[in-house]
């Protein structure tokens, strides 16, 4: 109950400071309303945080309209305070769920409560639960997951009783929660997973068990383990993709196929004719992640940016400026009747509607990519020459196979130079409208960048199809919607003037966050973690690796150590190795990541290694009865529990207007609450 009330304490005081959009709010705050309003977004993570958000304000009164524009917009009249309120209260169970987990791997209340201390008072959890984020809600599932896996693991002599199914279920319930709300949720599944076949190797060695036991136990984990957090996680898409049914600003980031199942979308319950034909007017989307439309204009690439010819860019909007009719090799007539069908392998030209140049490509290098070609539009009502030709590919094509709108894979070879149609990402300069650069690539490997579909198809000559037989199946917009969240996700960028960092920052707190304010005049909040439990857990991490290998040696020499220690040194290796690998598998990827790192990203595992503190700290106090007798070994364990514990506190007290705000001078001038506290250069509260 103390933990409990200190914990909610210290997470809910002044949740609705301060009263306007901090840091990544404008993020999840911004998709809690698309939630509540139904409307189709794009997010690098599986759904499931963002919905409970939502879900969190519409249950209390919000009702989705506030934009959440820029960090410092007011929040006026509208009712944030239930989604902050909502992730405080996850974030309220991180320091209950640790003492529990402690107390089941140690069977020691004083290392369970060290535990809760080093997390309740740490500004840094404080103020990552406050606001409206993901991370509270991703660390509740880790823990949980991880705290039903301890228990679990405490039922193995009442297998298959109750309680053993409840803590199985509950741990891949867990799992399927943390996954589904942030893709580093699989450091937790790989952390249950090493530790479930740790479980059955154990029981395939019990000879006392026969193999259709074993069997039974493995086909157990298989479904409460995999089975259900799979259906879980498929389940959690179901939801996202039935409340997101009207078209919104996500739509650009996803297929033309995937598209058209969104109420309000051009493409939506729309008809066309089903394959290419010459003479159709079309418009072309690339398929790499907001690749664009082909598109061109009248304005020219200017002098010195290869042929001074007509602009062909990759344009995110629907234009008049994106339509394209497609063209044989020579301008012959088309008969009367239904025209001929594009086919894999046909010869075409594209030419462009409104300014009748056709598509073109040449040796001169592109404006952006150097090592590609340049593309331009070429010719005067659809006459060019023969760089104006391309071979028209399906992915998986066999020749003679029709080009079907929307669900075609289409590529578009240069006749003359053997280069591929591509959308390099790149942006333009200003000359270019910041449009997105189109080149002809000479690396001819398929990629998103190469592959195009035919969206808009118009040709009067031919029947017309509803474009909804055409829609993609669930388990196609549950595979798509996944390769959109991998790419967006290893092609995040940092924004200007943001606070990115390396994974060796983050163990020794070298740099913190600014979640609002820069001023003396703002409302200032800093995301740091407490100084005193950070480097405690720093150090702790070196002092359990020493105590671990000195008890080891000592107890394969053979040396009498007594019960205590024997109890103590089982305890490390058992629980605190098993904490020591929760920290070690949600830290160590970082440094294989090609993404942009925040120091926000070390807290998952902050939480293992505060954990593993607990248990280190609590022994070396413990061990003291090895070189003192009773009662002088339990003072001097009284007296270290005391100094830890005040020292966590009076560093909270002076630390805390980090996490709660402040306002008045800065760090650095006289009178303000942060004078001489600036222990590193590197914070820049």
């Amino acid at each position: 109950m103390l933990v409990m009330g200190l914990s909610l304490s210290t997470r809910f005081y002044k949740i609705t400071q301060p009263p306007h959009v901090c840091w990544d709010e404008t993020h999840f705050g911004k998709m809690g309303s698309y939630y509540i309003n139904r409307t189709f977004f794009f997010d690098v993570h599986p759904p499931l945080g963002k919905m409970l958000i939502g879900l969190a304000g519409h249950m209390t009164g919000y009702n989705g309209t506030f934009p959440f524009l820029k960090p410092g917009d007011k929040y006026e009249h509208h009712n944030y305070w239930g989604m902050r309120g909502f992730c405080a209260g996850l974030g309220s169970f991180l320091p209950i769920f640790a003492y529990l987990i402690v107390l089941d791997l140690s069977q020691s209340r004083s290392a369970a409560l060290i535990t809760a201390s080093l997390l309740i008072f740490d500004t840094g959890c404080i103020t990552i639960s406050q606001y409206i984020l993901l991370d509270p809600i991703l660390m509740f599932f880790i823990m949980a997951a991880v705290l039903s896996m301890v228990k679990f693991n405490r039922q193995r002599h009442r297998p298959f009783s109750v309680p053993w199914w409840l803590w199985l279920v509950l741990t891949g319930v867990s799992l399927a929660g943390a996954l589904g709300v942030k893709f580093v949720g699989l450091f937790v599944i790989l952390l249950v997973g090493l530790n479930t076949l740790s479980d059955l190797w154990r029981l395939l060695g019990d000879l006392s068990l026969s193999l259709m036991e074993v069997t039974k136990h493995f086909l157990a984990r298989v479904v409460g383990l995999i089975v259900l957090p799979l259906l879980l996680y498929v389940a959690i898409f179901a939801v996202h993709f039935l409340v997101l049914n009207k078209s919104g600003p996500g739509d650009g980031f996803f297929s033309s196929a995937f598209q058209s199942r969104l109420i309000g979308n051009n493409l939506h319950n729309a008809s066309m004719p089903e394959f290419l034909a010459y003479g159709s007017t079309i418009t072309v989307k690339n398929l790499r992640i907001a690749g664009g439309y082909l598109h061109s204009h009248w304005h020219l690439y200017p002098e010195g940016v290869g042929a001074k010819q007509q602009q062909v860019t990759a344009y995110h909007h629907k234009d008049y400026n994106n339509l394209w009719i497609v063209q044989r090799q020579q301008n012959d007539e088309y008969p009367s009747e239904s025209p001929e069908l594009v086919r894999h392998g046909d010869i075409i030209r594209l030419e462009h509607k409104e300014t009748t140049r056709n598509l073109h490509s040449h040796l001169h290098e592109a404006p952006v990519t150097k090592r590609h070609f340049q593309v331009t539009g070429y010719g005067t009502n659809g006459s060019g020459d023969a760089n104006d030709l391309w071979k028209v590919e399906l992915s998986g094509g066999q020749k003679g196979d029709l080009v079907k709108v929307l669900r075609s894979k289409v590529r578009f070879i240069h006749r003359a130079s053997g280069c591929v149609l591509y959308s390099s990402g790149k942006t333009l300069p200003k000359w270019g409208w910041e449009q997105g650069e189109v080149t002809c690539s000479p690396y001819l490997k398929e990629t998103p960048n190469s592959q195009w579909n035919i969206e808009d198809h118009i040709n009067p000559k031919l029947p017309n199809i509803s474009l909804s037989i055409l829609k993609p199946n669930f388990l196609e917009i549950l595979l798509e919607s996944h390769i959109v969240m991998i790419r967006g996700n290893s092609g995040l960028k940092p924004k200007d003037n943001e606070m990115t960092s390396k994974p060796w920052h983050w163990p020794i707190n070298y740099q913190g966050l600014r979640f609002s304010g820069v001023n003396n005049s703002d409302y200032r909040v800093y995301l740091l973690g407490n100084p005193v439990v950070w480097w405690l857990n720093l150090a702790s991490l070196g002092l359990y690796i020493v105590m671990v290998v000195v008890t080891s040696v000592a107890l394969q020499r053979g040396l009498s150590l007594g019960a205590n220690i024997i109890g103590r040194s089982a305890v490390l290796r058992g629980g605190g190795g098993l904490l020591l690998l929760g920290w070690a598998l949600h830290y160590a990827p970082f440094y294989a990541m090609g993404r942009v790192l925040y120091y926000h990203h070390y807290f998952p595992a902050m939480l293992f290694n505060s954990m593993l503190s607990g248990i280190t700290l609590d022994i070396l106090l413990k061990s003291s009865d090895a070189v003192l007798q009773p009662p002088y070994c339990d003072w001097l364990q009284r007296f270290g529990q005391t100094v830890l514990l005040f020292s966590v506190f009076y560093s909270f007290y002076l630390f805390h207007p980090l996490s709660y705000g402040m306002t008045g001078p800065l760090a650095h001038e006289q009178g303000s609450t942060m004078a001489g506290l600036k222990w590193m250069d590197s914070w820049e509260f």
